[in-house]
């Protein structure tokens, strides 16, 4: 056998990521928290306007961060366009993590931030959610005291995936000020049902990041597009670090559209949280425990038949998210919520396979 190249220890270690199973479509997909209607109309009219010569220019920013900024509420020098989330969070580390570098999550959370971290061979110090999927506020600010051993980046999502744990304004306060030496990247992925946000505060606090997305509310998961928004300093650091054409053209257009037809945004938006608190009580009807959520998802506890309920569902075209191996039992599941319709079907499902 050939001999191949030296990997990195880091990938060597690094257990491959595994994504949703292909052939989706056509399937009610509650397991990935994507929006179950789709993008705005007018997202699919703007992207049928594209030219050939459009498309065969590299994509110029300047105009589409000016107009992203405006519906943001920041300035332009404040933020930075990235191909999705996860390529902020690789940017991210890219840009501030050496190796040993201390990275504080609190999981189960999104496992991206583990992910980058490990591949960044950072020293990664890990809090847990309680039982009751609340938020060890004094862990979290114990492991920010500062010192020598003050971690480099705080990656926090808020509401936490798959917890739906929302973090409130004042805890986020104490954080930010309980160490400038330590980056707090705030992940708002799911900001628009929490209505919770503090893209304002990166005036008031240079070492916080936030992180927003246009996979979730605004429906466009397959273009790929995520916000940076932090201090221009921080920001210039982060551009210095960043590939020139990581964003493509469609995606661009795609989140101009977006941010001008607001109001299919604010209504999906609504459907989910009536369809959520519809869920929820079904569940609490049924016997089956769920964890408040301030996302358009929502953590359940099966219990031990639940890896069997998630294949028979599964059967009839309903797609759950399994998260058992994060809790240390069988059971868990992360269910997205889409429209009552949808909720309803999956309801009537639950009860006919139990």
């Amino acid at each position: 056998m050939k001999k191949i190249p030296q990997v990195r220890d880091a990938i060597r270690r690094q257990p491959r990521y595994i994504p949703p199973a292909e052939g989706r479509a056509g399937k009610l997909r509650l397991d990935f928290n994507e929006n179950t209607k789709g993008c705005s109309p007018a997202v699919l009219r703007a992207l049928a306007k594209l030219t050939p010569d459009r498309l065969s220019m590299y994509p110029e920013y300047v105009a589409t961060t000016r107009r992203l900024a405006r519906s943001f509420g920041v300035r332009p020098e404040e933020m930075v366009l990235t191909n999705g989330v996860d390529d902020a969070l690789h940017l991210l580390c890219d840009t501030f993590v050496d190796p040993r570098s201390r990275v504080v999550l609190c999981e189960p959370t999104f496992s991206m931030y583990r992910f980058y971290a490990e591949l960044a061979n950072a020293k990664i110090i890990t809090l847990r959610y309680g039982a009751a999927m609340n938020f060890p506020l004094e862990d979290a600010l114990d492991a920010l005291r500062p010192g020598k051993s003050a971690p480099q980046i705080f990656f926090l999502a808020n509401p936490n995936n798959p917890t739906g744990t929302l973090v409130s304004a004042k805890s986020l306060a104490r954080m930010l000020k309980a160490s400038l030496r330590t980056v707090i990247v705030v992940d708002e992925a799911y900001t628009e049902f929490s209505g919770l946000s503090i893209i304002r505060w990166i005036r008031r606090f240079p070492n916080l990041v936030v992180l927003r997305t246009f996979s979730k509310a605004a429906g466009l998961a397959g273009l790929r597009l995520g916000c940076i928004f932090a201090n221009p300093k921080l920001i210039s650091f982060l551009k210095s670090a960043a590939s020139p054409f990581s964003v493509n053209t469609a995606a661009l257009v795609a989140a101009e559209a977006a941010i001008r037809d607001l109001r299919t945004i604010r209504s999906y938006v609504a459907e989910v949280t009536r369809a959520r608190e519809e869920f929820t009580k079904a569940l609490d009807q049924l016997g089956i425990t769920s964890y408040p959520s301030a996302a358009n998802f929502v953590l359940v506890d099966f219990g031990e038949s639940g890896p069997q309920l998630i294949r028979k569902l599964e059967q009839r075209g309903i797609l759950l998210r399994d998260r058992g191996m994060e809790f240390g039992r069988r059971g868990f599941a992360r269910v997205s919520i889409g429209t009552r319709p949808e909720m309803r079907r999956l309801i009537r499902a639950i009860k006919q396979i139990r």
